[in-house]
């Protein structure tokens, strides 16, 4: 039962011992840091992560060549590409998608000019079709999108970022100006609405140009198109998904018995192999703490043993005048439990905002993980009990007339 004398009484111990008292503090701050740092910070990175997926395009799939974590595999390196003519027939055989819309990367350090204006080399400069920007979570501020028209006539048109357009034409509107990327001229017909920045990266710097212009302007070493596809609704994805491999079988030639020489990856998917990453990082991050908080708990227990030492003719003084066993094991336990409560609240907080350090630079929200908090609460008063009960327990038996000669 909570009794507000002891917790009194813990706290006058723990101010008149601060040293001791710091360095045993610290080791429970560290143990507790220890979790809820790694578990915020990994928890920041995946809100922001899923966040960020999802406002791609939550009904979504992607068909890749290869699968986004595994391009650098020699396997993976020698399927063959996909190729427009390939996203064509899928589109024509597909029943299933609102919206096919393929991406073909032409760079990504390119430089974009209008005049004596240009850019860093670090323009984004992809071929995409009248898709792109819906199905990738963009809108249009300005001016228009890519048509259908544009891609069947392989247009030079170019739909650019909100930060292109900021550097390449502060001062007048970019609508119908011709503006030069890699070499290649492009005529801007729309402005995209600000997208803001991913880990850093700006996703403002793109040049979206008719993916079949980009086809005719570069190499067939480019020509490996990723192609994402949008679905009605989320209960339409798997069977969608389903559809797209029996279509991409045929059109690429893919054997009975043989398997996919092509990846299939949903939003859905992506996000669940993200959480069980992150949730894999926190269970490490949770058993280097707990490690730590053992250690602090031996700590705990040598600096009770040493306060049952140091104040054996004050327990004498209590039995004598009537305090019971119990009580003097419960002024101990509360002791223990106190500190550790301390140190555990402390290094929560200390943690929560190391953890949220990485969320500032990233860009993303604030983060408070409430349950793995309560559980350092409950676990930090577990390891108060586990170590205080024998220093509790050898004070609680000490003999009255024994502690009273004691010097």
């Amino acid at each position: 039962m909570f009794n507000l004398e002891f917790v009194r009484l813990a706290w006058g111990i723990l101010r008149s011992h601060k040293l001791r008292s710091m360095l045993t503090l610290l080791g429970i701050v560290i143990g507790v840091f220890a979790i809820i740092v790694a578990v915020t910070a990994v928890q920041v990175i995946e809100t922001k992560v899923v966040s960020t997926v999802e406002s791609f395009g939550a009904t979504t799939f992607t068909i890749y060549k290869s699968g986004g974590f595994n391009r650098s595999g020699s396997r993976y390196r020698a399927r063959p590409n996909i190729t427009y003519e390939q996203v064509r027939q899928y589109a024509e055989r597909a029943q299933l998608p609102s919206a096919v819309s393929p991406t073909l990367v032409a760079g990504d350090s390119d430089e974009a000019r209008y005049g004596d204006q240009k850019t860093d080399p670090v323009v984004i400069h992809l071929g995409v079709n009248e898709h792109w920007v819906g199905t990738n979570g963009f809108d249009v501020a300005r001016g228009r999108n890519v048509t259908e028209l544009d891609v069947r006539l392989g247009r030079n048109v170019v739909v650019i970022g909100h930060e292109l357009d900021d550097t390449l034409f502060p001062n007048i509107n970019s609508i119908g100006k011709e503006i030069i990327v890699d070499g290649r001229r492009y005529q801007v017909i729309g402005v995209l609405a600000k997208k803001g920045a991913v880990f850093g990266n700006s996703m403002d710097r793109l040049a979206l140009a008719p993916i079949t212009r980009i086809i005719q302007s570069y190499s067939a070493a480019w020509r490996d198109i990723e192609i994402k596809v949008q679905t009605p609704s989320m209960e339409t994805i798997d069977e969608a998904i389903e559809e797209a491999i029996g279509i991409f079988r045929v059109i690429r030639n893919v054997q009975p018995g043989e398997e996919n020489n092509f990846e299939i990856e949903s939003t859905e998917s992506f996000v669940g192999g993200i959480t069980n990453f992150t949730n894999q990082v926190k269970a490490g991050g949770a058993a280097v703490g707990l490690i730590t908080l053992l250690s602090a708990g031996i700590g705990v227990m040598n600096i009770m043993l040493v306060s049952v030492a140091e104040r054996t003719r004050e327990i004498g003084v209590r039995k004598a005048v009537g305090a019971r066993r119990r009580d003097v094991l419960s002024q101990f336990l509360y002791e223990a439990i106190f500190l550790c409560q301390i140190g555990g609240i402390m290094g929560i907080l200390v943690g929560v905002l190391g953890g949220n350090i990485l969320g500032w630079v990233f860009d993303a929200s604030f983060v408070f993980p409430w349950t793995w908090a309560i559980g350092a609460v409950i676990g930090v008063t577990l390891i108060a009990l586990v170590f205080g009960v024998y220093p509790a327990y050898k004070a609680a038996g000490l003999d009255p007339i024994e502690s009273l000669r004691h010097e």
